[in-house]
């Protein structure tokens, strides 16, 4: 399994283009994801080993140019990213406590707090929400121990705040179940 992700989030969908064929032609990556998201951005996902998911990263960056909004490199990724953005995660009742949430401005930044988050604490990440319906923004989501929430959420604030991308946090102690049902 690839052990590292990187990302490069674009404000324009025809400079997306460009930088995923930058991307991929820098280096032997696979592809995780290439799309539009709102309001009218890019994003390009990447995978591999970590040499070639910076070079890849690197080169996406340079065909951005202006057009650059966010970008990450993410050596040794966390195995439960995956699923949370994937939005395959589902909770058993025994697995639901207390809810953390992290918004940001970017998805990019959203996936380096969820990260962050779910190697901090003892919890369930079970979301990374990228950027559709929410106004280009993104949003974390894990559940566990009130403590261990807490640390998640303070450490993925952390990963967001570098860039200064951080929206808002919340940690709800006692939520009720009907949270966890209803998502965007």
């Amino acid at each position: 399994m690839a052990e590292s992700i990187g990302m490069v989030e674009c404000t324009s969908i025809a400079i997306g283009h460009e930088v995923e064929d930058a991307m991929l032609k820098a280096a032997e990556v696979e592809l995780v994801l290439a799309r539009t998201i709102c309001s009218g951005k890019f994003a390009v996902l990447v995978r591999g080993d970590v040499g070639a998911v910076t070079a890849s990263v690197d080169a996406g960056v340079d065909a951005a140019r202006e057009g650059l909004i966010d970008h990450f490199v993410i050596p040794n990724v966390h195995p439960a990213v995956f699923p949370a953005i994937g939005q395959s995660v589902s909770l058993a009742p025994e697995q639901v406590g207390a809810m953390g949430v992290i918004e940001t401005f970017s998805a990019a930044s959203a996936i380096e707090a969820g990260d962050a988050a779910v190697k901090a604490g003892n919890v369930e990440l079970f979301r990374i929400y990228l950027a559709m319906a929410v106004g280009g923004k993104g949003y974390v989501q894990v559940t566990g121990e009130v403590s261990a929430v807490e640390a998640a959420v303070a450490s993925g604030v952390e990963a967001a705040s570098r860039k200064g991308l951080l929206v808002a946090r919340s940690v709800i102690p006692r939520p009720r179940p009907e949270l966890f049902r209803e998502f965007v």
